[in-house]
């Protein structure tokens, strides 16, 4: 398999301080080189998850920031990264690949953004019954690869539900992800690309379910 290279994490540090345009365009070259390596692991990741899930497409981040509405105005990420998403609308879920040194490099699966009639259904089947959920979240397979589910969280219930239902935890859920850091030993290695496809491998019991759910209405009727 292909590796992420070491002058990636090492581009990586210097435009932590020299973030500026003036520095970047004299780099620009190096830059992409490095980013071309980078980007056959993550195409090597693609196809092993091709060999067990439908990908629908992928893709890498630009390494150019959207400064429109932020109030760090420095033009560049201090990252790589690339997502991968699955085939709608029968599957759900995505997978998303962050590359950063000093031990910050780490994948994350789930659901970051659902709309709210996602949420509404996702939360209707958890206030009738979270048997099932429960399982998959306390799986060893699932704890062995991955943190706990989080997400951003509201405060009170939301609208329509009790706030003292035993499943309040999962229902204030906003979004559904799951997170894994990886040390900069790991990421340089030959094996990475395959040890992140062991991972995202692990979430397909959560994601299988939540595909379900989201395809058919709480009698089990498909919508799709």
């Amino acid at each position: 398999m292909s590796k992420i290279p070491q002058e990636a994490f090492d581009f990586l540090r210097e435009i932590r301080v020299n973030n500026n345009r003036e520095w970047f365009e004299k780099h620009k070259l190096t830059y992409k080189a490095l980013a071309t390596e980078v980007k056959q692991v993550f195409a090597e990741i693609a196809d092993l998850l091709g060999q067990h899930d439908d990908i629908e497409k992928w893709r890498m981040y630009r390494i150019y920031r959207d400064l429109r509405f932020s109030k760090d105005k420095t033009p560049y990420k201090r990252y790589i990264a690339a997502e991968y998403m699955r085939r709608k609308p029968t599957l759900r879920g995505g997978y998303y690949i962050h590359i950063e040194p000093d031990d910050q490099s780490f994948i994350e699966v789930g659901f970051w953004n659902p709309n709210s009639s996602d949420l509404k259904r996702v939360r209707k089947e958890w206030e009738t019954s979270s048997n099932e959920i429960r399982d998959i979240l306390s799986d060893k397979e699932l704890e062995n690869h991955w943190d706990k589910i989080f997400g951003e969280i509201l405060i009170n219930a939301p609208s329509g539900f009790n706030n003292q239902h035993p499943d309040i935890d999962l229902i204030n859920l906003k979004q559904w992800r799951f997170c894994h850091y990886f040390t900069d030993e790991e990421v340089l290695s030959e094996h990475f690309a395959t040890q992140v496809d062991e991972y995202f491998q692990s979430i397909r019991p959560f994601f299988d379910y939540m595909s379900d759910i989201l395809t058919t209405d709480l009698n089990g009727v498909s919508l799709i």
